[in-house]
């Protein structure tokens, strides 16, 4: 169904985050960590169960998120920034490729990224807490989903943007408010009106919520809509991706 080169584009991406494992993999797994000591272990004890189960348990599915959102942006977005910046994309776009294999391929190497990272941290959370997970297939589904989300998402504003500033003003002023406002440490039935509201219009809430019902049996709100939500994210960001990339947008000149 895809061309050999489209399969060399995937195995460079995912070479190239398992190659730099100490920049790609280990600072969420070590963050994750100190949020599940100070958070989870320190402050739990104090904070008791959220919906019948630990808190210490709550707070892993949105530490996973967190390390399954930033992950596939970045690798997607400063893969194809680097192929700007260094000028060889223009060596990619004159391959008899389309945009649709083009996208998929930092698409794929994206996911790959943030389904290991959100893997690892699970695995830690085991180690750590025993944490233990209550549907497999589904909360390998989320991972995959808001993965392949967020690495489309990196393929655009990496298409789009002019600077590696572009990059990290997205992670800093877009993506983690969103994460922390999102229920990542506490359960939005805890909140005012107003900011529970606002929670609701928060994606990336629905994305957690449905995250925390695979893995610990537990939803706020409705699971499907959850999984809906994530999916329809993922097919529309890897669609207009490879409608930038078939129209050259930015990129040929």
């Amino acid at each position: 169904m895809f061309s050999r080169g489209f399969w060399v584009i995937v195995k460079r991406e995912v070479k190239r985050f398992m190659f730099l494992y100490k920049q790609t993999l280990l600072p969420s797994v070590i963050s994750s960590g100190l949020y599940i000591i100070v958070f989870g272990a320190a402050m739990g004890s104090r904070i008791g169960e959220i919906k019948g189960v630990e808190y210490i348990h709550f707070i892993i599915p949105g530490l996973v998120m967190m390390s399954v959102i930033n992950p596939a942006y970045q690798n997607s977005s400063s893969s194809i920034m680097q192929a700007k910046f260094l000028r060889f994309i223009e060596d990619i776009l004159i391959t008899p490729l389309s945009g649709l294999e083009i996208s998929l391929s930092y698409i794929i190497g994206g996911t790959v990224r943030g389904v290991v990272n959100g893997a690892l941290v699970l695995l830690l959370g085991y180690f750590l807490t025993g944490l233990q997970i209550d549907n497999w297939l589904l909360t390998f589904v989320y991972l995959f989903a808001v993965a392949w989300a967020f690495a489309g998402a990196g393929v655009i504003v990496g298409i789009y943007a002019k600077s590696w500033d572009s990059i990290m003003v997205i992670t800093n002023f877009f993506f983690m408010p969103l994460i922390f406002l999102g229920g990542v440490f506490y359960s939005i039935e805890m909140l005012p009106e107003f900011w529970r509201n606002f929670s609701m219009v928060n994606p990336l809430y629905w994305m957690i919520n449905g995250l925390r019902y695979a893995t610990l049996g537990i939803a706020e709100t409705s699971h499907e809509l959850s999984l809906g939500i994530s999916i329809i994210f993922a097919i529309f960001f890897s669609t207009l991706a490879s409608f930038m990339f078939s129209k050259g947008y930015r990129i040929k000149t």
